[in-house]
């Protein structure tokens, strides 16, 4: 019977410190070694197919005697739900398999950052002749032509060649046809060819991403899988067509969720996915090792903070799997859609908040160190509002989650209501902040929150636009966090968290205040930074966050992919092609950095990584989305008028009970 082989709860939890092991015998250790990623990659580049059999291994816990096993289904069980193995191909494959005789294109240029999607092109078709085994084959290309340079590109020959590699020494690189008929810069191919070599393989299977390959400082963590770094890989890989490695990984993370997490003989709610894992070895006996999956639930993170972000970045990623794949039978499988609910039982369990807004320490999420965003976050927010949404799109109905879609619906919409009136700050919000009566004791109170106007700061009254806005960071009684963060309001735009209106203002803030937000690399992960008395108060004068730097107000590249997917879905891919053409010319040159300092992203950062995953990763996600709006459309959330008008008022009996979006379901619809 299928019910005898599904993975089954322990009697009595298991060791703090189990580990998913897939037995190995002392030969097969140098094959799939989780040291030598850089050792697999030049496997993978020296032939074009490359096959990782999906093998369902058996999984198994180190465990006392009194544990009861823990398995994964059977195959036989697994057979009707999973396709056959695929191909996994290296990205070095993708080039042309061939000489490419005659390919003229010109010289590319930086776009003026104030172009416009509507300018007129001079387009121009090109045949592009591709020599193959079975002759030469003509392809059509699309390519931009200016008039003035019409006589450079007649010339040819070694000018031409000349100019190329001109073009790779400032940052612009010459581009080729791929094997998908795109352009392909050679900084895309480095990409790729270092998004190969982060590869981390588990029981001779690609299982994710190393968060960084810079050798020449210590390893630390960076050697660590870690969840909301993988997403730009696992997107990266689904646009590419590599979709096993992002099935693995899903499936393996899945099965570490249910372990025990212990710090100090108390162990959070079950559904918490880990922050990151690791591939380690274990010598069983004189002859046989065995490969092990050792987490990290927050049990050794810096703070020991559960990292809150890990669930819902994996519910994300589930959802883009199918909508990119077209493969929804993994989302259907029963314990993806376990694992599912409980990650949304841990969010939805009720407690003494007041608020529909996720309650968190600091720590909790990309800024994983104290940055004062202790209480209801915006990124938190915003990520949280994400993945009801996939969730609601996943989660099975039947009688027995019925309740559970009733509880995601409400929640949605509280939490659309609280966000877009409390969080929305522009000109007209902060003059009826700045002229607030406080002490208001009513239901009818217009200061809710008790919100003192002396908070205003005064950079904020001459930095706000009068055609933008954003959402601020932060909410808590007698407390408004005033700082921009870029996560949370780009969330906000992805997901419609933010009315039309909101996410529309929010990119012509970005675009007003260009070279705060941007500068010389894009983005700033907040504005503006925390310094002097507010800087040793607030960080307890953490060495790492000092001004300008690293999570306090610090450049981060990664943030790319996400003001991409922005930009297509609010029409304004300008913005969005001035960034990653900013990036393309520095990344390469200075080695892909973590993140970078100073206030207008000048220098690297004093303490980053080089040779960062997701930094590559977010920049060939931007490119390969630029390239395919659609894709990044399919990612995206449109308005949705049914979580606007479902509210969990109606439902109660209780006359005393007061709706308060009526006064302002005007603003809420716009």
């Amino acid at each position: 019977m299928i019910g005898t082989n599904l993975i089954s709860i322990c009697s009595m939890k298991p060791s703090p410190r189990m580990l998913i092991s897939c037995k190995n015998s002392s030969s097969f250790l140098a094959r799939c070694h989780p040291t030598t990623p850089r050792a697999m990659s030049n496997n993978l580049s020296s032939t074009n197919n490359i096959h990782y059999p999906l093998r369902m291994l058996g999984f198994a816990r180190i465990m006392n005697g009194n544990h009861r096993a823990f398995r994964l289904p059977s195959s036989r069980y697994f057979s009707h739900l999973t396709s056959r193995p695929q191909i996994f191909r290296s990205p070095a494959a993708t080039r042309i398999n061939g000489d490419v005789t005659t390919a003229t294109v010109n010289e590319l240029g930086l776009k003026p950052r104030k172009s416009s999607v509507n300018d007129k092109k001079n387009l121009e078709i090109e045949k592009v002749y591709i020599k193959t085994d079975n002759g030469i084959d003509e392809k059509q290309l699309v390519v931009e032509k200016s008039a003035d340079k019409e006589s450079e590109l007649e010339a040819g020959g070694e000018e031409d060649n000349a100019r190329s590699e001109n073009k790779v020494s400032e940052g612009v690189a010459a581009p080729i046809i791929n094997n998908n008929g795109e352009e392909e810069t050679d900084v895309e191919r480095e990409a790729w060819k270092l998004l190969q070599e982060a590869l981390v393989t588990y029981c001779d299977t690609p299982v994710g991403t190393v968060a960084a390959n810079d050798s020449s400082e210590e390893s630390l963590n960076y050697d660590q899988v870690f969840i909301r770094d993988f997403i730009p890989s696992a997107l990266a890989f689904l646009l590419k067509g590599e979709n096993e490695i992002v099935k693995n990984f899903l499936l393996h993370t899945l099965q570490l969720q249910s372990w025990e997490k212990t710090v100090d003989c108390y162990s959070p709610g079950q559904g918490l996915m880990p922050a990151s894992f690791k591939v380690k070895t274990m010598q069983v006996d004189e002859e046989k090792v065995e490969e092990v999956l050792d987490p990290d639930f927050g049990e050794s993170a810096i703070g020991r903070v559960a990292p809150v972000d890990s669930g819902l970045w994996w519910i994300i990623l589930l959802r883009a799997y199918g909508k990119l794949t077209g493969d929804y039978s993994l989302q259907e499988r029963v314990d993806v859609q376990t694992g599912l609910e409980m990650i949304l039982n841990l969010c939805l369990t009720d407690g003494f908040d007041m608020f529909p807004s996720l309650l968190v320490t600091d720590g909790s999420c990309m800024i994983d160190r104290r940055m004062g965003i202790h209480g209801h976050p915006l990124e938190i927010q915003a990520l949280f509002y994400s993945a009801l949404r996939s969730a609601r799109e996943m989660v099975k109905v039947d009688d027995g989650s019925k309740n559970l879609v009733r509880e995601i619906n409400n929640r949605l919409s509280a939490l659309s209501f609280h966000i877009r009136e409390y969080y929305w700050l522009d000109m007209k919000k902060m003059n009826e902040i700045y002229r607030y009566k406080t002490e208001e004791y009513s239901l009818d109170a217009t200061n809710k929150f008790n919100i003192y106007p002396e908070q205003i700061p005064l950079w904020l009254m001459d930095w706000v636009p009068q055609e933008g806005g954003y959402l601020i960071g932060n909410l808590q009684p007698a407390h408004m966090d005033f700082r921009f963060f870029m996560l949370g309001n780009l969330w906000s735009i992805v997901s419609s968290l933010g009315t039309p209106k909101q996410n529309k203002s929010i990119l012509n803030l970005i675009e007003a205040k260009w070279d705060d937000l941007v500068g010389h690399m894009p983005l700033k992960i907040c504005y503006p930074a925390l310094e002097s008395e507010e800087w040793r108060i607030i960080t307890g004068s953490d060495p790492k966050n000092t001004p300008w730097s690293y999570h306090n107000g610090g450049s981060w590249p990664t943030l790319l992919w996400q003001f991409t997917l922005a930009c297509i879905k609010m029409g304004r891919t300008e913005l969005a092609e001035d960034a990653v053409a900013l990036a393309e010319k520095r990344l390469p040159v200075d080695s892909w950095p973590e993140y970078y300092d100073t206030r207008t992203g000048k220098f690297i950062g004093k303490q980053a990584r080089l040779y960062q995953t997701w930094t590559l990763a977010g920049f060939l996600a931007s490119k390969m989305f630029l390239k395919n709006p659609e894709t990044a459309a399919m990612l995206c959330w449109e308005e949705d008028l049914e979580i606007l008008e479902t509210c969990a008022c109606a439902l109660s009996k209780s006359g005393r009970a007061k709706c308060s979006r009526d006064a302002a379901k005007s603003q809420i619809l716009v």
